[in-house]
């Protein structure tokens, strides 16, 4: 059953969209909902068009010999005006590749050269973020730094600090630090991870 019966665009904005939509609630009755969106066009949207496709990609990356540490960025953003802990991540670009767009994004964010590995399609498939405002998907990529951590290839407008962590630096994060959801969660699994490689459980599926 189509619950969206109308949308109109509200902005014209380059990453980021509002798009209001008439919803009918179960009662049939109607009411106005905001959505927060990074397609252009009104018919990309996915409530539409049902395309899952990942609009972004966060990067899960173990780092060292040892695979002890995982690679985080402390950036600051402009809707708390202040730093949080995140994976490294970014936007797919038109046309490219979700794995491509990791390597890329995490040499742009850390200058480190990032090798994915190959997982099951269940755990890089895009998944919905903050659906209740947002039909952002975004996959996730894992795989193993090499190399020494430079902010050189960052853009101007970014705050951006690099941080290799190992399982305390971890603890204490989680404790003290503001973390974005979807990284306290995979931070809370590297903590409890057993074994010598932390991905391993990648190969479950």
């Amino acid at each position: 059953m189509n619950r969206v019966k109308q949308v109109k665009k509200q902005t014209d904005n380059r990453f980021l969209n509002l798009y209001e939509f008439e919803a009918e609630h179960r009662d049939g009755k109607t009411a106005s909902y905001y959505v927060a969106s990074r397609v252009k066009k009104q018919e990309d949207l996915k409530a539409l068009s049902h395309n899952k496709k990942s609009d972004g990609v966060i990067i899960y990356s173990i780092y060292g010999e040892k695979k002890d540490k995982v690679v985080l960025v402390r950036q600051f953003r402009y809707p708390i005006n202040d730093y949080i802990y995140e994976f490294p991540a970014g936007l797919v670009e038109e046309g490219e590749d979700m794995f491509d767009a990791g390597v890329r994004e995490i040499y742009e964010e850390t200058g480190l050269k990032f090798i994915p590995k190959k997982v099951s399609d269940a755990y890089t498939k895009p998944y919905y973020t903050t659906v209740g405002m947002t039909d952002e998907c975004c996959g996730t990529v894992y795989g193993y730094c090499e190399g020494t951590p430079s902010n050189v290839h960052q853009e101007d407008s970014e705050d951006i600090q690099i941080v290799l962590a190992d399982r305390e630096e971890c603890k204490r994060i989680l404790r003290e630090e503001n973390v974005a959801i979807m990284c306290a969660y995979m931070l809370m699994h590297f903590i409890h991870s057993s074994g010598e490689d932390p991905l391993a459980f990648t190969e479950e599926i």
